[in-house]
């Protein structure tokens, strides 16, 4: 089977030749691989894609995931000088902005005005534009899209890996975006305080990810995964969860299935109490579902509780076991994730969470050779 093949047919609940392997990349450790300079490797789509391409072959991934989308090429325009210094490059925007992209981490960027939060309370849903142009990356940092290059970057991944390779985008759940847009504190206190007025932001934040999704479902990708790192247990009970992620995040999905590709949910952390509410959202697939001690999910009870309904990708510890282990510990730990996740099939091998930064190359591609070993239906 190409590998293209091997992951459809792990997706569609299904027992390929072998389990597939395919990762998620920080971009701290695609930077330290590739030896890229991060202001490039950001905001550039050809310098971006190389690495992503570049570093699928070397780790014998079946799949690659395109997570930063709609490069503008003409963002050096817009760059007013770069300062250069041990923590990394601090770029000078023509607005007066700044962002620091450190060698190995992610950016942090602070504006030229402070950002106020706009009040919740009084806030009007239909003052969200009805398409969104960004998506939250963290530290402050807005990823724009630019309008007249939205889609550039998967052709020139497509064109660059080839038609056998499963290629998946990648959208930011409306939870995430209600967070970044209000400041975490007062929208948290949103959900208590007007839970109605709550909803109907999150429908408008709904709306423009639906767009988003349904973009990147009619390219012809194998699959969209929806990034929703807030939705566990560290930040919402179950119930907030069914109130308040669960009704958009179902939106997004049926965005991208009716298109006839596979969805799928990435949340990180503790997700142990809400695996079947995860699964009403009529996903596809489900990713990190981190054992302990970085959460609390036992693969193989994840596999009994909703292993049936959706693919699941996951869950080797990428902390503990690939960034401080060695290539024994990696070998003995994937096999074992091997073991909990192939009965029945619908299986992908992978870290639980992205490769940190600094992880050793070679802890990564083992997990391939462990795939080819003992992963063989």
């Amino acid at each position: 089977m190409t590998s293209r093949e091997r992951m459809a047919a792990a997706m569609d609940l299904g027992r390929p030749d072998r389990v597939p392997v395919m990762c998620q990349m920080s971009i701290g450790h695609m930077l330290l691989q590739t030896g890229t300079r991060a202001v490039t490797f950001w905001n550039s789509a050809e310098a971006y894609a190389a690495g992503l391409v570049d570093l699928r072959r070397v780790y014998g991934f079946d799949g690659i995931l395109v997570s930063l989308y709609g490069h503008s090429p003409d963002y050096e325009k817009r760059i007013r000088r770069v300062e250069t210094s041990a923590e990394g490059e601090l770029v000078h925007w023509q607005n007066r902005d700044r962002t620091l992209f450190p060698p190995d981490d992610l950016p942090v960027h602070t504006p030229a005005l402070p950002k106020v939060a706009p009040p919740l309370a009084t806030f009007n849903p239909d003052d969200i534009p009805a398409r969104i142009d960004y998506f939250p990356v963290s530290q402050g940092l807005e990823f724009r899209l630019d309008p007249d290059h939205p889609d550039d970057i998967f052709r020139r991944v497509r064109a660059a890996a080839g038609p056998d390779v499963s290629l998946h985008g990648e959208v930011t759940s409306p939870f995430d975006y209600f967070l970044h847009f209000f400041g975490f504190e007062k929208a948290l206190l949103g959900l208590r305080d007007d839970p109605e007025r709550a909803r109907g932001l999150l429908q408008r934040f709904t709306d423009g990810v639906v767009l988003l999704a349904e973009a990147q479902a009619s390219l012809g990708l194998d699959a969209v995964k929806i990034s929703s790192p807030f939705a566990g247990a560290g930040f919402i009970s179950p119930a907030d969860y069914r109130s308040f992620v669960l009704p958009f995040e179902r939106q997004v999905a049926a965005a991208v299935r009716r298109r006839g590709v596979h969805a799928y949910l990435h949340t990180c952390g503790d997700i142990h109490d809400r695996l079947e509410l995860m699964a009403e959202a009529g996903i596809s697939g489900l990713e990190c579902l981190d054992p302990p001690p970085l959460g609390r999910v036992e693969l193989a009870d994840a596999k009994r509780r909703v292993g049936k309904r959706l693919f699941i990708k996951g869950n080797l510890d990428p902390v503990n076991v690939l960034l401080r282990g060695d290539v024994e510990r990696v070998r003995d730990a994937a096999r074992r994730t091997l073991e909990a996740g192939m009965p029945g099939g619908g299986f992908i091998l992978s870290t639980a969470c992205a490769v940190a930064p600094r992880t050793p190359p070679e802890n990564v591609a083992v997990l391939r050779e462990v795939a080819e070993e003992f992963g063989r239906y």
